[in-house]
């Protein structure tokens, strides 16, 4: 048997705030498998790694990323809103994680939150960023913008992808088939045998979201889902450890 794979929900962003290298690097700690996180574009078209499109939420700046660049991005703090504790927090850059990951164990899940209906050749982008650390084969790209799935299988047909999405859909392994994709990435409450066995069967992935509770991190362990999408990978790592065994 396989063992599930715990994938760090914008890091161990329950502990630490959400896609920031702190998080990142909490995750390391806890024994996480892969990084999850996601991905925008700034107007000088680097790769920034931050869940919404604008910078409201997650800190003290304002307005869309797409309208700032590099170094207006650098000027902002991403850690206060969280905790004073990562008072002072840098927003990541996609080439920044990538090069600290490359000397990890970790994984990484990148989400692309918009393609290039929004974004300047985004998905050529990634891949070339992924290539320049030598991570293709330690990477599954996923993003509930479909086209952009396809996308970027069209430019490399042999990188992972993922489906991500909320509502229950009808055959779904068929669905990822038709896209060419590796796995499918339903919200947790989608999960059911039927999913799960129709997947099986024709060798896709299942990777729920997001999963912090131990009753449903204890019941997808033990449906043997591929990979488990969590906040709290530690706890997830000790769930395992007793129902498949820990380290992979």
């Amino acid at each position: 048997m396989n063992k599930t794979l715990i994938h760090a929900h914008r890091g161990a962003s329950y502990f630490a705030p959400e896609n920031t290298m702190s998080a990142f690097k909490k995750a390391l700690d806890e024994k996480a498998d892969l990084i999850e996180l996601d991905i925008h574009q700034s107007a000088d078209g680097h790769l920034v790694v931050m869940h919404d499109e604008t910078l409201n939420r997650t800190s003290n700046g304002s307005g869309l990323i797409k309208s700032k660049t590099k170094d207006e991005l650098l000027t902002y703090d991403c850690g206060s809103w969280f905790s004073e504790n990562y008072k002072n927090e840098k927003i990541p850059f996609l080439d920044e994680v990538l090069e600290w990951g490359q000397k990890t164990n970790l994984s990484f899940n990148i989400e692309i939150k918009v393609g290039s209906r929004f974004y300047n050749n985004l998905e050529q982008q990634l891949l070339n960023c992924i290539n320049n650390f030598n991570m293709h084969d330690r990477v599954i790209i996923s993003s509930f913008d479909h086209y952009a799935l396809k996308t970027i299988r069209q430019l490399d047909s042999s990188i992972k992808t993922g489906i991500l999405y909320t509502a229950s859909l009808y055959d779904p392994w068929k669905y990822a088939l038709e896209l060419g994709a590796n796995a499918l990435h339903p919200y947790f409450l989608t999960v059911d045998p039927i999913l799960l066995s129709g997947c099986m069967k024709n060798k896709i992935q299942v990777n729920p979201y997001t999963i912090n509770d131990e009753p449903t991190i204890e019941k997808l362990l033990k449906a043997n889902v591929t990979g488990l999408i969590t906040n709290k990978p530690k706890l997830a790592y000790s769930i395992r450890d007793k129902i498949q065994g820990g380290t992979i």
